[in-house]
C-alpha cells in the first residue's frame, strides 16, 4: 500500500499558496494546511480522473490541458473551466512565440526575454514563463466576476 504522504501535494507548497492570498501578518495553523492539502489533492484527483476517463473513451493515453478544462466544465466548475481555457490559450501563444523566436535566432519586434526570465510581449511582462527553467506561472487568481485572470501581475479578460 502506498504511503499517504506520497499521494498528497507537498504541504510546503500548499502553505506557500495559502500565504499568498492572506495578509502578511496572518498565521496558518498546521491543521489548516493539512486540511487544505487533503482537499486540494482530492480536487485535483477528481478532475484528473474525469479527464482520464474521457481520454480512455477516446482511446488516448495522454491527458492534455483541453481535457482538464473539459473535465472542470463537465463537473460543474464552468467558471474555472472558462478562465483556464483563456489561460491555456495565452500559455500556448507564449510557447508558440518562444519557439518561433528561437527558430529565427532572435525575438520579434516588441518581444524578448528579460534578465529575470520574464517575457515581454506587446508591452506586457509575464514573469515565470521564461526559459530560465521555470515554465509555470507564479501567480494565477480569479480577480473578479468578469472572469478575468491575473498571470504574474498582468490582468487578462
Amino acid at each position: 500500500m502506498e504511503d499517504e504522504g506520497d499521494r498528497l501535494l507537498p504541504i510546503a507548497n500548499v502553505g506557500r499558496i495559502m500565504k499568498q492570498t492572506l495578509p502578511v501578518t496572518a498565521k496558518i495553523s498546521k491543521g489548516a494546511k493539512e486540511r487544505m492539502q487533503e482537499c486540494a489533492t482530492e480536487f485535483i484527483s477528481f478532475v484528473t480522473a474525469e479527464a482520464s476517463d474521457k481520454c480512455h473513451k477516446e482511446n488516448r493515453k495522454t491527458v492534455n490541458g483541453d481535457d482538464i478544462c473539459w473535465a472542470l466544465s463537465s463537473l460543474g466548475f464552468d467558471n474555472y473551466a472558462e478562465v483556464m481555457m483563456r489561460y491555456l490559450h495565452k500559455y500556448r501563444e507564449i510557447e508558440k512565440d518562444k519557439a518561433s523566436s528561437s527558430s529565427h535566432g532572435k525575438a520579434g519586434e516588441g518581444e524578448g526575454e528579460g534578465e529575470d526570465g520574464s517575457i515581454e510581449k506587446r508591452g506586457e511582462v509575464l514573469r515565470g514563463l521564461g526559459t530560465s527553467g521555470v515554465n509555470l506561472p507564479l501567480e494565477f487568481r480569479i480577480i473578479d466576476n468578469k472572469e478575468s485572470f491575473q498571470l504574474a501581475g498582468c490582468s487578462y479578460m
